[in-house]
């Protein structure tokens, strides 16, 4: 088996998981209903200042490993058309738009790109300061009368692929002419976000980017799973909510199960395509000691 394909073998049973972890005592405190009555939590501008002294930390980039998975777990990133626009994520013949709540993981970017020296890169990546979980997306990314355009489509049903593709490429050409806005994206790449905002902004963050995805448009999600290795980890005290942590630097992890994941995006508008556990076992080479990785891969779609 070659390298890249174990990244999405599944090497052991999530159920199987499941019950060995809530049969151990000493992980009971995991499972256990979580008291409301506690110190106020951090506001979003908290979480973005925690978030952006990670990254200061973390400015070699040392810290972060290439996403080897990503073309393969979510081929549409291949074989979109030209002139698609896609939400944190690239490839040679499409406009990437990325954001982050931290001035300091942009600047690392744009540093990535200027060291690339390829003439070709610059003018297709455009970097922007957000956090989704606490704004409205900015309206030159889908302006109201692009978002009222996708709500009339998504009750038009085309037959022709080849008309739908001759469609979306007119319309690409007239938002270029019009400079309204982008007209809204193709994909929206949810990878390691979702759960560094609190539980109760989720909602309204999902129903943001189902708002500026154009109708048939995708979302592809992966995200920290219930009983991953990272989650058994945190101490009682880290407890900030139920299955969610607050680590020692502010940031903060929470750990979807997949009846979750399903709630929060089939709630906000998304038809679901693809939802699964990706257990993932990995062994620490200077320890010798086995990791079970679990992460949550989902494809959601917004109605034609």
């Amino acid at each position: 088996m070659g390298r890249e394909a174990e990244y999405f073998s599944k090497d052991f049973d999530w159920e199987k998981l499941k019950q060995e972890v809530e049969s151990n005592p000493s992980l009971s405190y995991h499972f256990q209903p979580f008291d409301s009555i506690s110190p106020s939590l951090p506001s979003p501008s908290q979480d973005s200042q925690a978030w952006n002294q990670f990254h200061i930390r973390h400015s070699t980039g040392r810290f972060f490993q290439e996403r080897r998975y990503l073309l393969k777990e979510f081929p549409e990133l291949l074989s979109c058309d030209e002139y698609s626009k896609v939400l944190e994520s690239g490839r040679d013949n499409i406009i990437i738009y990325a954001c982050d709540c931290s001035n300091e993981a942009l600047e690392g970017a744009n540093k990535m790109i200027e060291v690339s020296n390829v003439g070709s890169v610059a003018h297709r990546f455009h970097l922007f300061h957000y956090d989704f979980s606490t704004n409205g997306f900015p309206k030159w990314l889908a302006c109201d009368s692009c978002k009222g355009n996708f709500l009339q489509k998504q009750h038009d049903q085309f037959s022709d692929a080849e008309e739908n593709k001759d469609i979306r490429l007119k319309n690409s050409s007239s938002l270029r002419e019009n400079k309204c806005c982008t007209g809204g994206v193709d994909f929206f790449t949810l990878i390691f976000t979702l759960s560094a905002a609190p539980l109760h902004r989720m909602p309204a963050a999902i129903r943001e980017c189902f708002s500026v995805l154009k109708p048939g448009g995708l979302l592809l999600f992966r995200d920290y799973g219930l009983y991953d290795m990272t989650m058994l980890r945190f101490e009682p005290d880290k407890r900030v909510g139920f299955r969610e942590y607050m680590r020692s630097d502010g940031t903060r992890s929470y750990f979807f199960c997949i009846d979750t994941v399903r709630d929060l995006f089939t709630g906000s508008g998304f038809n679901e395509l693809e939802l699964e556990y990706c257990c993932v076992k990995s062994t620490n080479h200077r320890t010798g000691k086995n990791m079970r990785r679990v992460w949550v891969h989902g494809k959601f779609q917004k109605p034609f």
